[in-house]
């Protein structure tokens, strides 16, 4: 009688633990169609590429990033085009959406096909938006449609859109999966989950951690299927630039910024960002805020290379923590003798050159980090951080580690 209790007990026990922690939206998605391309997707992150060793390895399709926001050019763009069409590659264009009003979703279109115009892409246009802020579900699919739809107008291409599993089934509306098709981001899975209103994907981004030759680093890998593929290809034509993008961009502050941070990863500098802004106190700053950046550099102060100017409110400990590196090698560089005393004005040394630890939508993770922290600090969830790196255990993060934000 007691073993047939235990037995039971430990049923129950089983079919309790299995409903705690059941993966919501486990189904299955499947591919457009049977046929399939191994691909890439590239930004200035994975540097100077040689395209035709990545054809050699088997790449048949690479996506492009040309453009985020409002007037930021990847500096890689145009040679990565013209050295990928080169080596035969089948080339699609990528565009990360900033806008946070249809308005402005209008113009960064209109400026993502002003800076592809002249190219003969043989992919669908794809829209990366998938930083939210605090923007609703409904304005979400508003701006994603205004973009959309007017990508298609411009450029009279196809469109697809990029997005994570989870934000598929949470966030995109079923009017945009009837009209555009998926290509969807889901990592250390068989096949991507449960995407809500899509039953089938045309691209499926499976890791971030991809090595392919000709490329050093870690790359994005991808599959497509015939469906990611233009009815057409003829040259993009040239809508003209909208209004004020020529050399800036709009970043909309998120929960845990700071100008410090901001500035670091645009590549410009904390006193650029205050005199475009007119930002009195460059610590002051709220979620929500659009702060103009000066994205194709042009900036001088605080930022050289290999060097940071101390903010208010700065701790070595905080500096080093995103410099990847420690209090005591900061201190020993500069001559700190107390480490707890830096002040406002003061340059440092960064040991290694100090490139930063963000850059391009990746970020590596240093001693002391959670998930829940980079949750926090860039604007998202730690379930959504989770299933776009494929984080079984969101306990367990790795200093040294490149995950994708």
């Amino acid at each position: 009688m007691k073993k047939i209790v235990k037995k039971w007990a430990a049923g129950v026990l089983a079919a309790l633990l299995t409903m705690i922690f059941a993966v919501p939206g486990a189904a299955a998605i499947s591919p457009s169609s049977p046929n399939q391309y191994p691909g890439i997707d590239v930004s200035s992150y994975q540097g100077d590429i040689d395209f035709a060793a990545v054809r050699a390895a088997g790449i048949q399709v690479v996506y492009i990033r040309s453009s985020v926001g409002s007037g930021f050019v990847d500096a890689t763009f145009a040679q990565n085009y013209q050295r990928a069409k080169a080596a035969g590659l089948q080339v699609g264009f990528y565009h990360y959406v900033t806008a946070r009003s249809e308005a402005e979703a209008r113009q960064q279109a209109q400026f993502f096909v002003s800076t592809i115009s002249g190219t003969q892409p043989d992919c669908r246009l794809a829209m990366d938006f998938e930083s939210f802020g605090d923007l609703s579900v409904a304005q979400i699919n508003a701006i994603g449609q205004a973009f959309i739809q007017t990508v298609a107008e411009l450029s009279g291409k196809e469109v697809v859109l990029y997005s994570n599993a989870y934000t598929a089934r949470t966030v995109w509306s079923p009017q945009l999966a009837a009209s555009y098709p998926l290509w969807v981001a889901h990592y250390g899975v068989d096949a991507p989950g449960d995407s809500g209103a899509w039953q089938s994907w045309v691209g499926w981004q499976y890791t971030s951690t991809g090595s392919v030759p000709g490329i050093s680093g870690n790359v994005d890998r991808d599959r497509f299927t015939d469906g990611i593929l233009l009815s057409g290809s003829s040259i993009i034509p040239d809508p003209g630039l909208p209004e004020e993008v020529h050399d800036t961009c709009d970043y909309t502050v998120q929960p845990g910024d700071t100008v410090w941070g901001i500035a670091r990863y645009f590549g410009t500098t904390v006193a650029c960002i205050a005199e475009i802004n007119g930002l009195q106190d460059p610590s002051l700053i709220y979620p929500g805020q659009v702060l103009r950046i000066l994205c194709e550099g042009g900036g001088t102060g605080s930022g050289g290379s290999g060097t940071y100017t101390v903010q208010a409110g700065d701790t070595l400990w905080d500096i080093a923590r995103y410099y990847g590196t420690t209090v005591s090698a900061l201190a020993a560089t500069n001559g700190i003798e107390d480490p707890s005393l830096i002040f406002p004005g003061q340059v440092l040394i960064i040991p290694g050159g100090g490139t930063g630890s963000i850059g391009n939508g990746y970020y590596t993770i240093v001693w002391g980090d959670t998930l829940w922290d980079l949750a926090r600090r860039f604007g998202t969830t730690v379930s959504y951080l989770a299933e776009l790196n494929g984080i079984q255990d969101p306990n367990l993060i790795y200093a040294g580690e490149t995950i994708r934000i």
